[in-house]
């Protein structure tokens, strides 16, 4: 699956050159009637992807529209000083702080909140509030933009069936992670897996996202009427500062298009609700034709398990990127970037048009003045290509190289100053604690007010949730530093833990490789040692699979190589394992019980010599607590003894 991948993903990027020319053809004589369609300048990289729709320019421009009277604005200056979206982007920092804030340390305070559980507030910045959730909230309290309140129950309606305490438009989950969102704090929440709680996640990220744009643009078409109508000099033009150097306020990164097309029908639905008039959206039909998936295409016969079922439906193709532009009442998908509020992307969509040192083609103004970054499903991205996740946050809300025709009376002081990483509010939702995911969170989210974190610690592991009879033999490694623990683990294995393995008693050893790079060293290892061994990749074509698969049940090839992309995205049951080797623990705690339970698939009477044996550091902590939960991972850690033994599985 994934070659093909690869190749579609060069075939694509090949294909951009050809087509930006024929594109831009092709755009212009689609409305040529328009006056407003100017390209922006930077956008040389149109892609078959961001088809320009020029047509709908000028209706979709914040420059040349105005506030119609009943979209809502809010009129009354005291409802607005009270607003979370206007404290935020109204707030005033100071030089001082920001250099205090580059110096210290975040301060930090743990609570507890009902459903979210173990929470810990910090901040660099001076003052550090934290809150505890009402009982009760009132959405009047909200400041939801119109729609929104009267739309948000419809749309929600699916989470709130069953007998509800009291008449909240939130779940209890929603109702806190709103509560968080809705005060401007970066918010990284760990617990948001595809089974369970995935769309109720996304439909509070939508509501919070849309409000937002609403919100601002609203503002800056209000304040086009209010010039339109003072007919202003040019010095009072201070009062008037209501944007970003680029209209992008909004980035949502997404794995899948299937994530991708569920996010633009809650912006639909969010529009809409029940009203009688249908919003306008432009290009629909070929969204649904880019993004939808056919029900015929899955192979029905296939059993997998749920979890894999949930994360892998409809359209999963990975390399998309799409602007939406809102305006009041309408929505215009596939706008240019500069051009849109919303940009919803996957990863790679944005590494192939950010590019690399000293490509002549690379564009990332359209990232400068992004005040809100919502990134989906993070631990999937751990699965994909990680690198691409730190080259966004590498360049996300620098100073842009071009212009792009903005009126810089217009920006807000604190983006002139390239402080917008400052006002960037940053929400991350993943399905695990991972110390990859901590450390984008901790390092590139330096928002002024605050970040939340929910922290909660598994008391039980996976490890009761295998259910064969087995004898699980941790052993710990020690290692100067984490830089240095790759080569620790490696030679560990060769010279302690391999050499048990040799001898021909024990074939069929399967050992799970979760880095690509670590198996790639195992596999040029064994073969210059000539091991009796075979492997299988994400990248091994379909033959491959089915020959090694073969070979290893017969007993004819001793070991069998096995690395977790290629588990993840496959999920196969690999028959005739008799001993299993974790080179690493796995990324998702819930593989350590699937692949232990494989042993199951050809029992011949052998259990009594099934043996498992698991590699582990202290740099592993937060895998350990997962696997075997906190306090027996505790124990390991600090333990005299580097070897502990567990067994499973016993009547």
């Amino acid at each position: 699956m994934n070659d093909e991948d690869d190749e579609e993903d060069g075939g694509r990027k090949e294909k951009t050159a050809e087509t930006a020319e024929t594109q831009e053809r092709m755009s212009l004589a689609d409305g040529p009637e328009d006056k407003d369609g100017k390209e922006p300048p930077d956008m040389s990289q149109k892609s078959a992807e961001e088809f320009t729709d020029v047509k709908h320019e000028s209706l979709f421009s914040l420059e040349t529209n105005f506030l119609e009277e009943d979209s809502g604005a809010n009129s009354s200056s005291q409802r607005a000083s009270q607003d979370p979206f206007q404290q935020h982007v109204n707030r005033e920092l100071k030089d001082k702080e920001i250099q205090a804030a580059a110096s210290s340390s975040p301060t930090t305070q743990q609570l507890e909140w009902p459903v979210l559980g173990q929470l810990v507030f910090s901040s660099k910045f001076q003052k550090m509030e934290t809150f505890k959730p009402p009982k009760d909230i009132d959405i009047k309290s909200l400041h939801l933009q119109k729609p929104l309140e009267s739309t948000w129950k419809k749309t929600n309606s699916q989470f709130l069936s069953g007998p509800q305490k009291s008449n909240s438009p939130f779940t209890p989950l929603q109702k806190e992670l709103f509560l968080i969102m809705n005060s401007y704090r970066d918010l990284f929440y760990p617990e948001r897996t595809a089974l369970k709680n995935g769309e109720e996640v996304r439909h509070v990220y939508c509501l919070h996202a849309i409000n937002h744009v609403l919100k601002a643009n609203a503002q800056v078409l209000a304040n086009n009427s209010r010039r339109r109508s003072q007919k202003l000099g040019v010095g009072e033009d201070d009062d008037f500062r209501d944007q970003g150097l680029t209209r992008p306020k909004v980035l949502i990164v997404v794995p899948f298009r299937e994530a991708a097309l569920r996010v633009v029908q809650l912006f639909i639905s969010l529009l809409e609700g029940d009203s009688k008039k249908k919003i306008i959206v432009s290009n629909k039909k070929r969204f649904q034709g880019e993004y939808g998936s056919d029900p015929e295409e899955r192979p029905p016969n296939l059993k997998r398990p749920e979890d894999y079922e949930a994360v892998f439906v409809g359209n999963i193709d990975d390399h998309f990127r799409i602007g939406v532009a809102i305006l009041q009442r309408s929505i215009r998908l596939y706008a240019p970037f500069y051009s849109s509020d919303i940009l919803i992307a996957s990863p790679l969509g944005l590494r192939t048009i950010i590019g690399g040192e000293g490509e002549k083609k690379r564009d990332f103004d359209f990232l400068s003045s992004v005040e809100l970054l919502i990134i989906d499903q993070a631990d999937i991205y751990l699965m994909q290509n990680w690198e691409h996740v730190l080259h966004l946050m590498n360049h996300m809300n620098l100073l842009p190289l071009d212009s792009h025709g903005v009126d810089f009376s217009r920006v807000r002081m604190w983006s002139l100053n390239n402080w917008s990483k400052y006002y960037r509010q940053t929400l991350l939702f993943g399905a695990l604690q991972d110390a990859q995911i901590n450390s984008v969170f901790s390092k590139h989210c330096v928002n002024a007010q605050g970040q939340v974190a929910v922290r909660n610690v598994p008391k039980t592991g996976s490890i009761s949730h295998v259910l064969v009879q087995l004898p699980h033999v941790f052993q710990r490694m020690e290692a100067q530093d984490l830089a240095s623990m790759i080569d620790a683990r490696f030679h560990f294995f060769i010279n302690k833990i391999l050499p048990q393995y040799r001898d021909a008693v024990m074939s069929h050893t399967l050992i799970y490789v979760p880095s690509y790079f670590d198996f790639v060293r195992l596999r040029n290892y064994f073969k210059k040692e000539e091991l009796n061994f075979t492997h299988i990749c994400e990248y091994t074509q379909k033959s491959g699979v089915s020959r090694a698969r073969h070979f290893f049940l017969q007993g004819e090839k001793q070991f069998l190589l096995l690395t977790e992309r290629f588990h993840f995205y496959k999920r196969y049951t690999i028959k005739g394992i008799r001993n299993l080797i974790f080179y690493e623990l796995p990324t998702y705690p819930h593989f350590y019980s699937e692949v232990c339970n494989m042993l199951r698939a050809t029992s011949r009477g052998e259990e009594a010599t099934w043996t498992c044996t698991v590699l582990y550091s202290k740099y592993d902590a937060q895998r350990l607590a997962a696997v075997v939960g906190v306090e027996r991972a505790a124990q390991m850690l600090q333990s005299p003894k580097n070897v502990h033994l567990f067994i499973t599985g016993e009547k």
